[in-house]
């Protein structure tokens, strides 16, 4: 028994050595294969026409982002104030903007932040703007025999690799550490 104790502590010592690397590249390539396209493709259903575009969200954003403020105002984007306007801008400039920086290494542990956060505001808004709160199945549960809600499964595993990166940072293959490396 002994034995085996020191080969499973030689083997599993080396590959906890080489974790602080593996490990933030890792949760970048998991973030990019699973989520960038999602993400982006979301925000390009939010930027209006042309180059302006950027800076005049289309009306889908408003119907995404408050649902039930659009609703109440009779579908009149216009009756939304400065307040709407500003929310749906950053929000569709973060969705461009935090992924790609995730993805790059660019400031991971500031931008995996500010997906949590986008995440969370995300899941409310699905939760309260667009009612899914009335649906069990979407909400879910956790520690049940049903791994697959959309809400509270599915965003915890969004968030997992996201954690990684603000705890370990970008890892050796972003960025960060080439800027790291630059700085006098």
């Amino acid at each position: 028994m002994t034995r085996f104790l020191r080969l499973h502590d030689a083997v599993f010592s080396r590959l906890e050595a080489r974790a602080a690397c593996a490990l933030p590249t890792l949760a970048r390539l998991a973030f990019a294969a699973v989520l960038l396209v999602y993400f982006l493709n979301s925000a390009l259903t939010k930027i209006g026409d042309g180059w302006l575009g950027l800076f005049r969200p289309a009306a889908g954003a408003y119907f995404q982002i408050f649902p039930r403020a659009i609703e109440a105002a009779g579908y009149d984007i216009g009756a939304l104030g400065v307040w709407h306007y500003l929310v749906v801008l950053a929000g569709t400039w973060a969705e461009f903007l935090l992924p790609v920086a995730i993805v790059l290494g660019l400031f991971t542990r500031l931008a995996a932040l500010g997906m949590i956060g986008f995440i969370a505001v995300q899941s409310l808004t699905d939760l309260y703007g667009h009612m899914l709160i009335d649906e069990p199945g979407a909400v879910g549960r956790w520690f049940d025999a049903a791994p697959d809600s959309v809400i509270l499964d599915q965003r915890l595993l969004w968030i997992f690799p996201l954690l990684v990166l603000v705890f370990k940072g970008a890892g050796p293959l972003s960025l960060d550490r080439f800027l790291r490396r630059r700085r006098p």
